[in-house]
């Protein structure tokens, strides 16, 4: 049981922290190491400093709860067809000039998270809707640590299947616990440059690959990355070639690459939407480089958007939005022309 304040249920203690040389609390959960006096915030928002402890002040409160497809995610290789119990909280580790929903990832308004849900009574409640797994996101889920993994225990108890959307910025002790307690992540690669991370968000690109390493290699949860594409920031033949090199070089050619358009939000409302030829292009890079599955996102592209055997080329998965129209594989991803096995959980 997490240790609360007995006046406040959504106060909780943290482990992932120590007192610094000056006498600040400093967070240890993610790469920023925030160093803090009594009664401050974190970059994030959601963890303080509180009686000389690290807290997390959001525990059992969300945003809102939505069901999904689970290809919004988008997961395109797990459970494909279902749906997904969605929720969020407020803040973020990151600072993304570009980030897509600004309105809850950059809130300082706690009236915002005004749904409340123990971790078993969501578990319960997600057993008893037509989802068949929950998601983190909306924000990510590394900030409100102690909340997600206490949510994803709870649901495996029950055999339902837990998902973090996520920007992966997190340190190696918190991330074994994380991770563990995940059947899915989608993670996003925002750029291949160290530049763009620490121009557009703050942060830095090494711990992200580390991250994927480690979920690839020392975990059971599924991976998909996510790439979201801005003109002129990410969008260069040499980058994305570079990207998928590493990936099929140090994660594996069966881990879907996603390419999703960007349009105008929060800081960069100056900017162009991505066209579509240029995620299309961007896909092309990705399979002449070795990636089997690759996607285009945010875009009517439905070649872009279905999945082929990586044998006979064989349309398996036909979508249309998040509509799935047409399967050329059985229940357990083989191909019914050519008996490939299909990478992904179903």
């Amino acid at each position: 049981m997490r240790r609360r304040d007995p006046h406040d249920s959504s106060i909780v203690a943290t482990d992932y922290w120590h007192i610094a040389d000056d006498g600040r609390i400093e967070c240890d959960l993610c790469p920023r190491h925030c160093r803090l006096k009594d009664g401050q915030r974190g970059l994030c928002f959601v963890r303080a400093a509180q009686g000389g402890e690290l807290v997390l002040t959001t525990y059992g409160r969300s945003s809102g709860f939505c069901i999904d497809p689970i290809e919004k995610k988008p997961l395109y290789h797990f459970l494909p067809g279902t749906s997904v119990l969605s929720f969020g909280t407020a803040g973020c580790n990151l600072f993304c000039k570009f980030c897509q929903n600004w309105d809850l990832s950059k809130s300082r308004e706690m009236d915002r998270m005004a749904d409340r849900a123990e971790p078993q009574q969501l578990a319960l409640a997600v057993q008893d809707s037509p989802a068949k797994s929950v998601a983190f996101t909306y924000n990510d889920p590394i900030i409100f640590h102690e909340y997600a993994v206490d949510v994803a225990n709870a649901c495996r108890e029950l055999g339902i299947s837990t998902v973090a959307v996520t920007a992966g910025y997190i340190n190696p002790e918190p991330r074994r616990e994380f991770f563990a307690a995940m059947d899915a992540a989608n993670v996003d690669l925002k750029a291949f440059n160290e530049r763009f991370y620490h121009k557009l968000t703050g942060a830095k690109l090494g711990p992200v690959l580390e991250t994927l390493e480690y979920i690839y290699h020392h975990t059971d949860a599924w991976l998909e990355l996510t790439t979201l594409i801005i003109p002129g920031e990410n969008d260069s033949d040499e980058e994305l070639e570079a990207m998928a090199r590493w990936v099929v070089a140090h994660l594996g050619v069966d881990v879907p690459m996603h390419f999703s358009a960007f349009h105008p939000a929060f800081k960069m409302t100056d900017r162009q939407r991505t066209p579509a030829h240029t995620l299309q292009r961007a896909r092309y890079i990705a399979m002449q480089q070795g990636v089997r599955y690759a996607y285009t996102g945010n875009v009517i592209d439905p070649e872009g958007g279905s999945t082929y055997c990586h044998i006979c080329e064989s349309l398996l998965i036909e979508r249309t939005g998040y509509r799935i129209s047409k399967r050329g594989m059985d229940a357990n991803g083989l191909c019914k022309k050519c008996q490939a096995q299909c990478d992904g959980r179903f």
